[in-house]
């Protein structure tokens, strides 16, 4: 008995990397597939579809049923056809992970607007682009049925970019932010029919090697025991199991994922607060007050490097 026998679920930018790993292990455990990927290099750039139909293929050879796809999930309707045709093939779609993703690093003050703009349609639009349409197949069945309670799963795909901040991705980290708070929200609006969680991966892809070569050292490394901390195989079981129903009573939660680890992430919470006893603050008394006493003794903030660093 596998985890999710019996499920249905599309997986995006599941050719390479972690929808890889993830579309793999679905398919261990029972999962019939929508197998979603451009086929494109790591920038966005170019399609084979042959990448989608090669994975598919693996998977049908553990037992399962998947089919391939080669849409971008940056268009709207072409994300309701994917939607469709994974509802039209098996009958049903039980869970969709949000994983497709480009990068195109660059410094702020060198980004051109089709940089900024391209990063954020694959990550932050193409994830509300699958969550808009599934997140109505699911109401619509939840209506229709109230037995089904909880039974859509969505799992999105965040970063540390975003969360703790990198240098010279302002594009993808804003992207990455903006899909940790839209999980939040959404998580809100569907909890009468689906949960809808993040993951934050720290795994050796496309996206950390060949897009920053600087990251190859690091993300190649083993720790102590000869454990290899970065393969992205060591993401896919948190996924499956948030697409399980084991994870009925688990929504709106952010995790971090790497190597042998699980982080639970809080978001921006109210650290401290300082009040002018009923009267507007003037900026001159801000001036006085702010450093002094509202950021005083405020915990040095977490970063990438001090993150990665814990790891070793």
């Amino acid at each position: 008995m596998g985890m999710l026998d019996g499920k249905v679920a599309i997986i995006t930018g599941a050719g390479r990397g972690l929808g890889r790993e993830e579309a793999l292990l679905f398919a261990k455990e029972g999962c019939n597939l929508l197998v979603n990927d451009l086929g494109g290099s790591f920038d966005g750039s170019g399609a084979e579809a042959k990448v989608a139909d090669e994975i598919a293929e693996e998977c049908k050879k553990l037992g399962v049923k998947a089919v391939g796809n080669y849409d971008s999930v940056t268009d709207f309707n072409k994300a309701k056809a994917m939607i469709d045709q994974a509802i039209s093939e098996y009958g049903k779609l039980d869970i969709v992970v949000n994983n497709a993703g480009i990068l195109r690093d660059r410094m702020l003050f060198n980004m051109t607007e089709k940089e900024f703009d391209d990063v954020i349609a694959v990550h932050l639009k193409g994830t509300f682009n699958m969550t808009r349409h599934v997140s109505s197949y699911f109401r619509e069945q939840g209506k229709a049925n109230p037995d089904l309670g909880v039974f859509g799963r969505i799992i999105n795909t965040a970063s540390d970019a975003g969360l703790l901040g990198n240098v010279g991705q302002t594009n993808y980290g804003a992207a990455k932010a903006g899909i940790a708070a839209f999980t939040n929200i959404a998580s809100m609006e569907l909890g009468k029919y689906a949960t809808v969680n993040c993951i934050v991966p720290v795994a050796r892809t496309r996206l950390t090697t060949d897009a920053t070569p600087t990251m190859v050292g690091t993300m190649s490394m083993k720790d102590k025991r000869g454990f290899d901390i970065f393969n992205p195989t060591n993401v896919a079981p948190m996924v499956a199991f948030l697409a399980s129903d084991h994870a009925i009573k688990i929504t709106g939660e952010v995790f971090r994922v790497v190597g042998d680890r699980v982080f639970s992430l809080i978001g921006w919470t109210t650290y401290k607060q300082i009040d002018n006893n009923g009267e507007p603050f003037s900026p001159q008394i801000l001036a006085e007050r702010v450093q002094e006493e509202l950021l005083k003794g405020k915990p040095k903030k977490e970063t990438l490097a001090s993150s990665l660093a814990s790891l070793m």
